[in-house]
């Protein structure tokens, strides 16, 4: 039995995990010694193995397909079921960003599917095929429950069959996922909301919506890389396994305990089908390692110069390269680095926490809302609000050397 004292005034929606994309500067600059500039080598996430393997696989599943009970928000109160099954074939499906698990479907499936009807959708959910999606259908192909899992938003596939068909690949965010325009299909909405969701458009999400109606929404953060990090969230308010149990339980519609006096969330669920899950989850998140740049993606000897710029005005909050300064408790204010700070505004710590830097060139748009399209305008944003007087080739150095990251 649910016995929320207090709960979402709106339907929750999947979150983030997340983290924010900022490349934030020294907020003293950090003096270049008159010898070459060696940096630390950026810290290694762990390969799996560092948690017990049975605990690592059992994390995967979790990540992959388990929706802690949030059918009763996506089945029972939204009605996306029977949107899926009427009017979702797999080429709509695609064109807002679901993805195919080409290793779930058996040999030959897409040379005799029509893409073009609902029902070839249902049957990709029958195998597990669609990522992120989780649904039980009967016999007579009817959708009677549908969910989601962490998969949704925080994995992508290699499209290595074809855009948005492909192998699996776990911590990347989908940047090509319209959250909100799956949101709108719900039969259930008020047209209010269903704008808002609207609004929100690909790779975004507003983890706070359903609680205080405001409306900021983020860009889909990386998963991966990780396992340095001390706290989760584009704003610290706490380690991983607290923002995994948030998003499943206030977003996600999972039933599960979380409780949160400085947000005034108390929500107690009997049974409680997420606490006991956390420790696998982190395990599994905490094995993603951070996918290294594709070959002849940055020019070596441009980012080389880059780690010296990145050295003098950037390593004081991005410590060892892919740090941060947040390990120590940092944090900074909106001001500080030239960031919108309406969504901080929203939170406990009021300031943003400087992101460890990973797969860079794998996520754009950067910052927490996205607002710098390129790597580029994330250095220009911060030699014009830092005052750090960088000349083109210094710019154009440094934006090599991230892309290394």
């Amino acid at each position: 039995m649910s016995r929320p004292s207090r709960g979402p005034r709106a339907a929750p929606l999947l979150s983030v995990l997340a983290a924010l994309i900022v490349v934030a500067c020294a907020t003293e600059p950090v003096e270049v010694p008159a010898t070459p500039v060696t940096l630390p080598a950026p810290v290694p996430v762990p390969p799996p193995g560092g948690d017990p393997p049975a605990l690592v696989a059992e994390g995967q599943r979790v990540f992959r397909f388990d929706t802690f009970g949030d059918e009763q928000l996506w089945t029972d109160t939204l009605a996306l079921h029977t949107v899926v099954e009427t009017a979702v074939d797999p080429t709509t499906a695609l064109k807002v960003g679901l993805k195919v698990d080409a290793d779930a479907l058996p040999p030959g499936t897409l040379l005799t599917a029509d893409l073009t009807s609902p029902a070839t959708t249902v049957a990709l959910l029958r195998l597990d095929a669609v990522v992120g999606l989780k649904a039980t259908v009967d016999a007579a192909g009817h959708i009677t429950r549908l969910g989601v899992t962490c998969a949704l938003c925080h994995s992508t596939v290699d499209d290595s069959v074809q855009k948005g068909i492909g192998r699996r690949l776990d911590g990347w965010p989908n940047r090509d996922l319209d959250v909100g325009a799956i949101i709108a299909l719900s039969p259930n909405l008020p047209a209010d909301k269903k704008a808002v969701y609207n609004s929100w458009g690909p790779g975004r999400y507003d983890p706070r919506y359903n609680l205080d109606g405001k409306n900021t929404p983020l860009v889909l953060p990386p998963a991966y890389g990780l396992a340095h990090v001390r706290n989760e969230t584009y704003t610290a308010e706490g380690p991983l396994s607290y923002w995994n149990a948030y998003v499943a339980i206030t977003q996600m519609g999972g039933q599960g305990d979380f409780h949160d006096d400085a947000l005034g969330i108390h929500v107690d669920h009997d049974p409680d089908r997420v606490t006991a899950k956390l420790p696998a989850l982190h395990a599994y998140q905490h094995s993603l390692a951070t996918p290294s740049p594709p070959a002849g993606s940055y020019d070596p000897a441009m980012a080389d110069q880059g780690r010296a710029v990145f050295a003098r005005h950037c390593m004081g909050c991005h410590t060892g390269v892919n740090g941060t300064d947040n390990n120590g408790g940092v944090l900074h204010a909106p001001a500080e680095t030239g960031m919108d700070g309406a969504y901080a505004a929203r939170t406990k710590n009021k300031a943003y926490r400087t992101t460890p830097l990973r797969g860079l060139w794998q996520h754009p748009p950067y910052f927490h809302d996205g607002s710098a399209a390129t790597l580029a305008d994330v250095v220009a944003h911060y030699d014009r609000v830092r005052g750090l007087g960088l000349a083109d080739a210094q710019r154009r150095d440094l934006v090599e050397f991230l892309k290394t990251l």
